[in-house]
């Protein structure tokens, strides 16, 4: 035969040669340029294309658009004021959108919860102790909300009335643990009882720490169906200005400045409850019980600090804070138990902007909140706070994860603060940023696994941090940053059990 027409090695007949559609005649792939291996053009399992574009955290943008909103919002409402009543049903729509992603952020972030106290609790003393701690301070952190919520009374005599048609006696005939008890495994997720989706939850969490090693596909499934949940969120967040300029236009429309007033003074009181809880309160826990200065720890984590600004996020910054911990002398063990589960569980910020924020909601709805009715706000907040650190702007779900599990009527008056809640993000999340680095020196001191020389010379300046090639930082020129927390982290943050393991 002509070799011209058959080169060696090619098949006789016209025939393909083994591999994929002939890419490996020239070691080159379909387009001729890229080589490839042998079998390599037709995948076995289903892929995704990697973006060519390096991932950054556009946030800031997101604030802009929020505050022009805002301004338009009101501008509106004032001068049309008719007109602008009608727009109030962009913030409802905005509202239900979140609804709508509720019941998996709730299963989600329960059972990788679960997951994560036990992973705490199972690591030794320091787990245990950062555990009880974190329960304590979010805790107070709540109760701090609501004294400061009753005191300021921000919503009072708005007069916002229910649009959204939720009935606080469905399912109360019925008594209250049957109401809880779904009638199928998946119906729990359609029928818009969150307690419903909570006990699946946690029976689900338990059930599959219970299983042991054999559970742990079962969370890698959840902690993706989370990363895929959160994901969705997100895009959700982004229709944040269509649904603040809604609301905005909506309330002023209905009761005029005064809603402005009274919107201001809640995120005045916001935050200086939060300030006041940085300095004052966790400051002097920190000087009581390890001897050290509030004011020199936040000036070490000021590159942090602008970090979490610019994102809005805690957890942008929770790879750098670990590497700032073991230098300021925290032992590498304890800090890997410590910010982990803190991130799930020590959100101070966040507990101070719910129990606030329901405050506001009950007094501009005219629903008045008993002693005992706020108490059992409290333990509902306490459940919904966890794990809300992962997207910025999560808290606004998680207001409303707690108004739907613990008084439904009140998820009406969610799209109010939906149109200010970008403005009390950031305090929510340095809020939650300082509580964690203190608790990390805390348990630190409290486990003997810190070096308090060291911390000393760190934090006077004697022996400064050297930045890394992994450290994440912001210009404020460029402020779009590449955020680790949306690429990397999960949502609910879990301690490295294989690092435990080993030792």
């Amino acid at each position: 035969m002509d070799d011209k027409n058959n080169p060696q090695g090619a098949e006789p007949n016209g025939a393909e040669p083994n591999g994929a559609y002939g890419a490996e005649l020239n070691g080159s792939g379909l387009d001729g340029t890229q080589p490839v291996a042998a079998g390599a053009a037709v995948a076995t399992s289903p892929q995704i294309a990697e973006s060519k574009r390096e991932k950054k955290d556009n946030t800031h943008w997101l604030y802009i658009g929020v505050i022009v909103a805002v301004i338009a919002g009101i501008i509106f409402g004032l001068v049309a004021p008719d007109v602008a009543k009608g727009f109030k049903e962009l913030g409802t729509t905005y509202v239900t959108l979140i609804k709508m992603i509720i019941p998996p952020v709730i299963f989600c972030t329960i059972v990788l919860g679960i997951g994560s106290v036990r992973s705490a609790a199972s690591v030794g003393k320091a787990g245990s102790m950062a555990l009880a701690y974190f329960i304590t301070m979010s805790t107070f952190a709540l109760a701090v909300g609501l004294v400061v919520g009753n005191l300021l009374q921000p919503g009072d005599g708005l007069n916002i009335g229910k649009t959204g048609g939720f009935d606080a006696n469905k399912g109360q005939e019925t008594g209250f643990v049957q109401s809880i008890i779904p009638e199928t495994f998946f119906s729990a997720f359609t029928s818009g009882k969150i307690l419903q989706v909570l006990l699946i939850a946690l029976l689900v969490g338990f059930a599959t720490q219970s299983m042991g090693k054999a559970g742990e596909p079962i969370l890698g499934f959840v902690a993706a169906l989370q990363k895929l949940v959160f994901k969705i969120l997100s895009w959700i967040l982004w229709l944040a200005p269509i649904g603040a300029f809604g609301a905005m236009a909506g309330v002023v429309g209905g009761t005029g400045i005064k809603a402005v007033l009274q919107l201001g003074i809640l995120i005045l009181g916001f935050y200086i409850t939060c300030i006041i809880f940085i300095f004052v309160i966790l400051g002097t826990i920190l000087r009581v019980f390890t001897g050290f200065n509030i004011f020199k720890l936040v000036k070490y984590l000021g590159r942090e600090y602008l970090l979490i600004f610019a994102t809005s996020s805690s957890e942008s910054a929770l790879p750098n804070l670990m590497r700032k911990m073991e230098h300021v002398g925290v032992d590498k063990s304890t800090v890997g138990i410590v910010v982990p589960t803190g991130y799930s569980f020590n959100l101070d910020g966040t507990a101070i902007y719910l129990t606030m924020s329901a405050i506001f909601i009950s007094d501009a709805m005219n629903v008045h909140l008993s002693m005992g009715d706020q108490i059992s706000l409290l333990i509902f907040m306490i459940i919904a706070s966890k794990g809300a650190a992962g997207v910025s702007g999560a808290g606004i779900a998680t207001l409303a994860v707690g108004l739907q599990s613990h008084r439904p009527e009140l998820l009406d008056g969610v799209d109010i603060i939906a149109g200010i809640d970008r403005f009390m993000s950031e305090a929510r999340a340095l809020t939650n940023f300082s509580g964690n680095a203190v608790a990390t020196l805390l348990v630190g001191k409290w486990t003997n696994t810190v070096d308090k020389e060291q911390v000393k010379r760190v934090l006077n300046g004697q022996d400064p941090y050297v930045g890394t090639a992994d450290d994440h930082d912001v210009d404020l020129k460029y402020p779009s940053v590449k955020n680790p927390a949306t690429e990397h982290l999960q949502p609910t943050p879990q301690v490295n059990l294989d690092d435990y393991r080993q030792q």
